[in-house]
């Protein structure tokens, strides 16, 4: 074992040296501050649960918005930095009818109804709002180089920030609350709000059907041979302009459903500026998961939602680290950059081929 670290320290250069001393560094951190707080019995069994349930559906809304990062990354090789704006728009244009719907009374005597016309209109706005990203933005770049098109995502993303402000003004608004989803069932002692049960089986529901629509149907075959190879997929009769734009519209349908979810789950907060942090978490998990794969955005998403939720309480706390649970943003973007530092294809990515790079 000795001969071997020998025989690898003469072949490292000074970059894997520090990179292998920061990860010894960082594991030996995590497992302090992981000993220090199971070892102080701060938290019961069913508060550790609850937490996870938690981070569970925040982490299902995470990887909506990734899978449509994903998706367009697969097709294009390119980051949609506008992604966040199009989650933003479902949500905050679907607000003022759950509004309208809370005041008539349609909201709490018909619930779930009213929660699926909810999504329609949101994903049908955010829908809308990708395709005219696609038309518009993106499209006359295409055969640019790799910088152009990202440089154009910020600026479309700015750009769709304050047209919406400009139509809905820059004040707050808030989701209603749902009386059928405000209750709370205990499980072994742990005491989950149905809310969070509706956001989590709600995701896998969505995750589940653009899985089966990826990998079972004829489009999805199309897809997935846009992102093998264009030129080949062209020659063997797919409309590629098509597929790409079907690609950023079932993103889109997902960031508007999101958005729609979201609003329920944390009712404040919804503004023009609401998609810019999860835009980043969701792009955060995307990466983490894999960018370009469909499975790895949804496991990317609840792995970055779990260490959001458990991680202040784990591993920080343990450390002696003041006001610990307001630092799970600061996790979330430590999160991003330890991935791009120690697995760059992230955790179901395969390596980028020179091709790819």
């Amino acid at each position: 074992m000795l001969q071997r670290f020998r025989l690898w320290l003469d072949r490292a250069s000074w970059v894997d040296v520090i990179l292998g001393a920061l990860r010894i560094i960082i594991i030996v951190l995590i497992l302090v501050g992981a000993f220090n707080t199971l070892r102080s019995g701060k938290y019961t069994s069913s508060q550790w649960v609850s937490l996870t349930i938690s981070g569970l559906a925040q982490g299902s809304i995470y990887a909506l918005i990734a899978l449509g990062y994903t998706l367009v990354y697969g097709i294009l090789l390119m980051i949609n930095f506008a992604h966040g704006e199009v989650f933003m728009a479902g949500a905050f244009t679907a607000v003022f009818f759950a509004e309208w719907f809370n005041s008539t009374g349609f909201l709490n005597n018909y619930p779930f109804a009213a929660i699926i016309i909810l999504i329609l209109i949101a994903s049908g706005i955010s829908t809308l709002v990708a395709i005219l990203l696609e038309r518009i933005a993106y499209r006359p770049l295409r055969g640019a180089p790799r910088l152009v098109p990202l440089i154009t995502a910020i600026g479309a993303s700015f750009f769709l920030q304050y047209t919406f402000r400009g139509l809905y003004g820059s004040g707050f608004h808030s989701y209603p609350t749902v009386d059928a989803l405000s209750g709370a069932i205990t499980i072994g002692g742990a005491v989950i709000p149905l809310v969070q049960l509706f956001v989590f089986f709600s995701a896998i529901v969505l995750m589940l059907g653009l899985y089966w629509l990826v990998e079972k149907t004829k489009i999805g075959m199309s897809m997935r041979a846009v992102s093998e190879d264009k030129e080949v997929a062209a020659l063997m009769g797919i409309d590629i302009n098509a597929v790409i734009v079907f690609t950023f519209a079932v993103g889109g349908a997902l960031a508007g459903s999101a958005g729609v979810i979201n609003g329920l789950y944390r009712p404040q907060g919804v503004n023009f500026f609401m998609g810019f942090f999860p835009g980043i978490k969701a792009f955060t998990a995307a990466v983490l998961g894999g960018i370009g794969s469909v499975p790895g955005a949804m496991l990317g998403g609840l792995f970055l939602g779990v260490i959001e939720s458990v991680g202040p309480n784990l591993v920080l706390e343990g450390l002696g680290i003041p006001a610990a649970n307001q630092l799970k943003d600061a996790i979330a973007f430590t999160m991003l950059v330890l991935v791009l530092i120690f697995r760059p294809q992230g955790i179901l990515g395969e390596k980028l081929t020179e091709k790819k790079a």
